[in-house]
């Protein structure tokens, strides 16, 4: 038989107290009138609101802007203060101002009651925070199904860990330094000036020293150009040199520790395992959709999906992921499997932060673009995301690609590290083929062709990777070997005008 719930505990909950520190509060105040140089003991991280009485907000607020303003901040210029504003009676009075001289406490103990005083704010919203989330869950805002609940619980959870924490602050020269001395060295030590995680194509590599932690990196081209093609290869060369590294310092066949994620919000896991299989395999996906195959295919498929499979490639599929979820499972992973290197493909199908209702499709993709450079920053992984480029690029003459394309350009382009663009210039020369329609005669309709042919030939197997933007390099482009059967991007080797196979 059911027992009756026993409400008392529910009950007190609700009765309690909400966490605070007053007699911490008005020793710091005293401390602060006694001696302003306290000040500096608690200026970086408190702040009016973070006191729970109001009155004692209202005071530190006042000596806050004498003291930056270079003032003295005493109970004598606070009391004339008060009193020239008609407020000295909504903070006790004279009276009380003299009062909390007598509660001070040394200069040394500033700090310490500040961070008191601070723990207990911090506590406060974190008991707002739990009763938003028990109210939504009763129904208060029926728009938020549970899902979404989780999701707007965890990003106001975060953001009150990122403007809460205080973490941050200087780092002293030297140490920054040291670590900028490491960064060379092991870009020395690699041979090829690679200071960051490879991304597999040798040119990229050269010109941006690999893929850096921290760094937001944008791909964006016109649909059909290859940018999921040329995002996976780089994931999975990120993957390679993972594992690469891994063993080498392991032992082989050991399970590395580390590795890509790929977002994709557009294929499916199944078609996007299928995409690296015909790459590695130079079997086409359309013969893999269509059961057109050799036995000697089938072979070939198994021994390659062998190798793949150590990979440490992790695929999330799911469509119109938020912000926040994106978070949560890179955190995740990064703590449970170690995370290298992140790929959203693509920008416009994400959602931003569950609960949030930006005003118009820029301030949403900005706070998208802004959401994805917090998590490179705070995972310290670097993290490449896909951008459709706008159908203007069609109308013009010269169809390469240039940064006002970028849709809702502005915000991604100031977040973005490192901005590319994926072009190919037959995927538009296959437009133009001459019809004989066009021409009076035969002869000017061959030359046309004999040109136009040319020019194809010289498209034929070449992609640019137009690098736009770079904040730690040079900008420039990236010419790139393209095998449309497989979707397949590789080195080029300009002298023979083929490409490396590594």
């Amino acid at each position: 038989m059911n027992s009756v719930p026993n409400t008392e505990g529910l009950l007190s909950v609700a009765q309690r107290q909400p966490p605070a520190n007053l007699q911490a509060e008005q020793a710091l105040l005293g401390a602060l009138l006694a001696n302003n140089k306290a000040y500096e003991r608690v200026s970086e991280f408190l702040a009016p609101e973070h006191f729970a009485n109001a009155t004692h907000g209202r005071i530190f607020a006042a000596i806050q802007r004498r003291i930056e303003a270079g003032q003295l901040a005493d109970a004598v210029t606070l009391r004339a203060e008060f009193e020239h504003s008609g407020t000295l009676d909504a903070v006790g009075g004279a009276k009380y101002l003299a009062e909390l001289l007598s509660a001070m406490v040394g200069i040394i103990n500033a700090g310490e009651y500040g961070r008191v005083i601070h723990d207990a704010w911090l506590r406060r919203q974190l008991v707002d925070l739990g009763e938003t989330v028990v109210n939504r869950a009763f129904g208060a805002e029926a728009e938020l199904d549970a899902k979404e609940q989780l999701e707007a619980a965890e990003q106001a959870l975060f953001d009150l860990a990122k403007d809460g924490g205080n973490e941050g602050g200087f780092v002293t020269f030297s140490r920054a330094l040291t670590d900028a001395v490491g960064m060379a060295e092991k870009a020395f030590t690699s041979g090829g000036g690679v200071s960051g995680l490879s991304s597999g194509l040798r040119d990229l590599d050269a010109k941006t020293g690999g893929l850096h932690p921290s760094d937001l990196l944008i791909l964006a081209g016109r649909p059909g150009m290859g940018k999921t093609a040329l995002a996976t290869k780089i994931a999975f060369g990120a993957a390679q040199s993972v594992l690469r590294q891994w063993e080498e310092e392991h032992g082989p066949g050991t399970v590395p520790r580390g590795g890509a994620a790929i977002f994709s919000l557009e294929m499916s896991a199944d078609q996007l395992a299928t995409r690296l299989l015909s790459e590695a395999s130079r079997i086409s996906g359309d013969r893999i959709r269509r059961g057109e195959i050799m036995q000697r295919d089938f072979d070939r498929f198994v021994e390659v999906s062998r190798d793949l499979s150590r990979l440490p490639i992790f695929i999330d599929d799911t469509p119109a992921i938020t912000i926040s979820a994106l978070r949560t499972r890179c955190r995740r992973l990064k703590r449970t499997r170690g995370l290298d290197f992140i790929v959203v493909d693509y920008l416009q199908l994400m959602r931003p932060a569950a609960g949030s209702r930006p005003e118009n499709r820029v301030q949403e993709i900005s706070q998208i673009t802004q959401g994805l450079k917090a998590i490179a920053k705070e995972l310290a992984v670097p993290v490449m995301a896909l951008s459709q480029l706008s159908r203007q690029v069609e109308s013009r003459e010269d169809k390469r690609p240039q940064l006002s394309d970028l849709r809702e350009s502005g915000s991604i382009e100031q977040d973005a590290d490192m901005v590319m663009f994926v072009y190919r210039d037959d995927y538009y020369l296959k437009m133009q083929e001459p019809k004989q329609a066009g021409f009076d005669n035969a002869e000017k309709f061959q030359d046309a062709m004999t040109a136009w042919q040319q020019r194809m030939e010289k498209a034929h197997n070449r992609a640019d990777l137009i690098l736009a933007k770079q904040r730690h390099g040079p900008t420039g482009t990236i010419p790139l070997f393209f095998e449309a059967e497989f979707t397949r991007f590789g080195d080029l080797d300009i002298t023979h005008g083929h490409h490396d196979d590594y």
